[in-house]
């Protein structure tokens, strides 16, 4: 082999290595390095429905006279909530249940002495003005038992998306804030991720007895609250 041939071939290798291209690839090749942070966003908006389980207990001698009690009351009941603009999509039965009563049921006692029927019925009222006055009227009606009020939005995606918006604007800050502190470049976003968003847990009142001689129902709806938490990488540099 002619050594004059050597030097050339020799540069023009050690030239292809530290050409951009292969300093590119080599770039490619390597990890990233991330920053990786979370971001929160939420919206809050008034309620505009409400959920509320509506019972009716009967007791009698007999589980008949129990029933045909139970039923009497739950059919005014129901009929009242038609009259007040209620759609039946927006009523459901929830539970219904017949049972004995014993003389005795801390000692075992399998004496009967009569039957107790519960029924309860899930409503959505859409109109909220009408939530006190539907309330006090239900019970004049024949119910004897409210499990509760939830507040919630009908509409939710909306105010997700705007709370999706407001996560990533704050992770991008955060982001931003750190990369300046530490002398690094922010570059491309590499990953994104979701969470929350779910409808947060209904607030429910103990169950009560109620009686139709109650004042009418003070109904505070307040706000809901729609959050959305994101966790965010990005390349840094």
């Amino acid at each position: 082999m002619n050594r004059r041939l050597l030097a050339p071939l020799g540069l023009i290798a050690l030239a292809g290595l530290a050409s951009p291209a292969a300093a590119e690839n080599d770039d490619e090749r390597a990890p990233d390095r991330l920053m990786w942070l979370s971001g929160h966003g939420e919206v809050r908006a008034k309620p505009d429905l409400a959920r509320v389980t509506i019972g009716v207990v009967t007791e009698g001698a007999t589980a008949r006279d129990a029933l045909a009690a139970n039923t009497q009351a739950m059919q005014k009941v129901m009929a009242f909530l038609r009259s007040a603009g209620i759609a039946e999509r927006d009523m459901q039965t929830s539970n219904f249940s017949v049972s004995p009563r014993y003389r005795d049921e801390m000692q075992g006692s399998q004496e009967v002495v009569g039957y107790t029927v519960s029924n309860t019925l899930d409503t959505t009222v859409h109109e909220l003005a009408k939530l006190g006055a539907i309330l006090d009227e239900v019970v004049s009606q024949g119910s004897n038992q409210i499990y509760g009020i939830g507040f919630d939005l009908a509409e939710r995606d909306p105010l997700a998306d705007e709370a999706r918006k407001r996560a990533l604007a704050d992770a991008h800050r955060k982001a931003e804030l750190y990369a300046q502190a530490a002398g690094v470049k922010l570059g491309r976003l590499m990953a994104l991720s979701e969470t929350g968003g779910a409808p947060p847990p209904v607030p429910m009142m103990g169950r009560a007895m109620m009686k139709a001689e109650a004042a009418p129902v003070p109904v505070a709806a307040g706000e809901q609250t729609v959050a959305i938490d994101v966790s965010v990488a990005w390349q840094i540099d």
